[in-house]
């Protein structure tokens, strides 16, 4: 059904993945394991025609290339996509994020069936469907990530880290509502840090290491061989682990150079303090954001009475929009000012002025009293 096929995806001289080739089959679960960085959100971005990067190889959907082509291209040709952090609409209701799903062409025929088969598999968004998402439990809003995804009517259905901040009993939940999804015949093709719990529940994995499959096999052998429990289930492959090498301590360091208080002396004794230039204000230019294109809603569709253009119209002008429970940022308190120092260079100059008259004032005395006393110099009384 989908075939992977030496793909490759490069963002400028990174490569973040190299002649990746993998199958899914229908009604089956295949997993990818691999270490952060690996590749394997590029591998499910690459596959479902959103990634930001060069891509080329061969990705075909029975038969069809998808390489090339455009994300809702491709959701037509039945991939679908849960990214990871689930990209729901949290001012919407749980019905109105599942009717989603249903904008595609491929998916408005049997939109109504659909939904129904999406509420028997997760009976909880049968009863919650007019409770907005942001109310709910990070467990129930992956099941509305996934029902969105299964609006669109998949044949494969891919996701990127689904039990990423999900609490335990929440992941047991959420990996019996994947088997339940197989067993209605898509195929999942899943990207999941939870090693063992993925394993458990698929039919195939491939080993994902350095932007390159390394590794092909069943689950159940890939559970049992070593060296992946070693690398990803937390074992260490019969081997006991060396014991920790002892902290070396070393002696604290000799200070180098001057003491804080020299460093402030050697500064206080050339210290000057030229008079204060005030700078002009800077004025920021304003920022011209253009506004989003207008998303054209096609052609009538209606399904439980909720008009999907609309809908979907709505939801492109919410996710332009700032979160309201964004907080402000607490404005810092303002420094306290320092008191002026005093102009040391004025006062300099104001005392020399002053001695200078002093001695002028003294010269002139001497002349005016030399006249009258030519002998002694002094003036008499």
């Amino acid at each position: 059904m989908l075939e992977v096929n030496n793909l490759c995806a490069a963002y400028g001289l990174h490569h973040a993945l190299s002649g990746a080739s993998l199958r899914v089959d229908r009604g089956e679960i295949v997993v990818i394991l691999g270490a952060n960085g690996a590749g394997k959100s590029t591998l499910l971005k690459a596959v479902s025609g959103i990634c930001e990067g060069q891509v080329s190889g061969s990705v075909l959907m029975n038969g069809q290339e998808l390489v090339g082509l455009r994300a809702d291209q491709i959701v037509e040709h039945g991939i679908a996509l849960v990214p990871e952090g689930r990209g729901i609409f949290p001012d919407l209701n749980v019905e109105e994020n599942l009717m989603l799903g249903a904008y595609s062409p491929r998916a408005r025929d049997g939109a109504d069936e659909t939904l129904e088969r999406i509420y028997a598999l997760f009976p909880k968004l049968r009863e919650r469907r007019k409770q907005g998402v942001r109310t709910m439990s990070g467990g129930e809003q992956q099941m509305v990530a996934i029902g969105r995804a299964m609006m669109s009517n998949p044949a494969v259905l891919t996701l990127d880290e689904p039990s990423l901040g999900l609490a335990p009993v929440l992941c047991k939940e959420l990996f019996a509502n994947l088997k339940t999804v197989r067993d209605t015949g898509i195929g999942i093709l899943l990207v999941e840090q939870n090693a063992r719990a993925s394993l458990a529940i698929a039919d195939r994995g491939y080993l994902l290491e350095n932007a390159q499959i390394i590794h092909e096999d069943s689950a159940e052998k890939l559970a049992r061989d070593p060296a992946v429990q070693k690398a990803y289930l937390g074992g260490d492959g019969g081997r006991k682990a060396a014991p920790p090498a002892p902290m070396k301590t070393s002696a604290p360091r000799p200070p180098l150079g001057p003491s804080p208080s020299d460093i402030a002396a050697s500064a206080m004794r050339g210290f000057a303090v030229p008079a204060p230039v005030p700078s002009p204000p800077v004025v920021a230019a304003p920022i011209v954001v253009p506004p989003p294109a207008p998303i054209t809603p096609p052609q009538s569709s209606r399904v439980h009475g909720i008009e999907i253009g609309a809908l979907v119209a709505q939801a492109s002008s919410l996710s332009q929009r700032q979160p309201t429970n964004a907080r402000p940022m607490p404005t810092p308190p303002a420094a306290p000012k320092r008191p002026a120092m005093p102009d040391i260079g004025a006062h300099g100059d104001r005392l020399q002025t002053m001695l200078q008259e002093i001695e002028t004032a003294a010269a002139n005395a001497r002349q005016r009293t030399a006249p009258s006393n030519g002998r002694s110099g002094r003036k008499q009384t």
